[in-house]
């Protein structure tokens, strides 16, 4: 052949031998693109944060799962597990399962043992809270027939038992502060930033998510049943009648004037559970001045964040197998949000807020109306900053 027809040829052997060299790295990308898609997909939530960077990176495992059926009514969740290497080695880090259940690692039993003795009544008092039926036939007899004498005894001794459940409500709180308060000294103290802790200490987290839950839960079911105050009313009424007449009183014993002065103040509040944590997260941030502020704020916003992404999120939410788990993410959201902007010296609604309330207020509203009006007047009417001149009108407006 002739020289220009070998410099063709080569032209051409070269040509062919760059385009298969661009076909095989083409094809070499696509599956690293469906190698990575693959990953991302199977990915736990500490994957997933890396697409929202308001959730640390580095907070692999703090994620919430269904509940199991028997702690559903109680707040129980689950969350992503260690394997049991990991677990030998002291460290957590994601699994792509979701696991039933956080246990308590060796640091963790002392704290997590005696929430855990609180957290097992919690059930049975929303079981009698839901089943609260007060006392208000029975007082209103008395009050159209005040001389009728039967009538008047009929009508104390429908209140006192009522009352009895009153006082086991107001107890159960003042638990619940101390077991919330040994939890924040668990997970802010030092050395260990907010997110750390959640990593290490997953089975005191899911207790601290399981202790909103169940507050605003109680919360809700005490707004939509006023005959708690009615009784209550009525009892310290016809006490302080029996008093001023030296009528022996059968109900006195078991709560006399102070605990009753008390518990007026708690079932006074529309939200008391809520006003019991909010108050107890105060004074634990006023009492540990050397333990800096940004410790339990941080903590707060990590938790709520955290709850918003999986909301939010198809790849999350998709992994919920009941309502129930929707709604337990939901209300740990609100609550820790009310608790961050009852400590947070400029509050949760502020342009420099750590949480994204834009966002959480949209989760909320993207959720069927009649399952997250109780949720939204908690924000509306216990948060502390809303109505500050700082919080932009766009967050006034979605909660109006």
């Amino acid at each position: 052949p002739t020289r220009k027809q070998q410099q063709q040829a080569s032209g051409s052997s070269s040509s062919s031998s760059s385009s298969s060299k661009r076909q095989q790295q083409q094809q070499q990308q696509q599956a690293a693109a469906s190698s990575s898609k693959q990953q991302a997909a199977s990915s736990s939530i500490g994957r997933g944060c890396r697409r929202h960077p308001e959730v640390p990176a580095s907070l692999r495992c703090w994620a919430i799962a269904s509940p199991p059926p028997r702690a559903a009514a109680a707040g129980g969740a689950a969350f992503l597990p260690s394997s049991p290497r990991e677990q030998d080695r002291g460290t957590r880090t994601e699994t792509p399962a979701l696991a039933i259940d956080a246990q308590p690692t060796e640091s963790e039993k002392e704290i997590y043992n005696q929430v855990n003795v609180v957290l097992k009544d919690a059930e049975g008092i929303l079981e009698d809270l839901q089943s609260y039926r007060g006392a208000g036939h029975e007082i209103r007899e008395a009050i159209q027939h005040p001389s009728d004498e039967k009538l008047q005894e009929k009508a104390w001794g429908a209140v006192i038992p009522l009352v009895g459940k009153l006082k086991k409500f107001y107890e159960f709180s003042q638990r619940l502060e101390a077991a919330l308060r040994g939890l924040l000294g668990a997970l802010t103290s030092t050395p260990y930033s907010p997110t750390q802790h959640l990593e290490r200490e997953q089975a005191l987290a899911k207790q601290f998510a399981e202790i909103l839950h169940f507050t605003l839960r109680f919360d809700e079911l005490k707004m939509t049943n006023p005959a708690i105050q009615n009784d209550f009313s009525y009892y310290r009424r016809t006490l302080s009648r029996m008093r001023i007449n030296n009528v022996p009183a059968e109900g006195e014993n078991e709560v006399n004037n102070e605990l009753a002065n008390r518990m007026s103040l708690f079932y006074a509040e529309a939200t008391p559970m809520l006003k019991t944590l909010s108050d107890a997260t105060t004074k634990f941030v006023s009492e540990n001045k050397n333990l800096p502020i940004e410790n339990t704020t941080d903590c707060l916003s990590t938790m709520a964040s955290v709850c918003r992404v999986m909301l939010e999120t198809p790849e999350y939410r998709s992994r919920f197998t009941n309502e129930e788990t929707v709604s337990f993410c939901l209300r740990v959201m609100v609550g820790v949000i009310i608790l961050y902007d009852h400590v947070h010296p400029v509050g949760a609604f502020a342009k420099t807020s750590k949480i994204d309330m834009k966002g959480c207020i949209k989760v909320l509203k993207d959720q069927p109306p009649n399952s997250v009006e109780g949720l939204l007047n908690a924000l509306r009417y216990t948060t502390k900053h809303l109505n500050d001149e700082t919080t932009s009108k766009q967050i006034k407006s979605m909660l109006q």
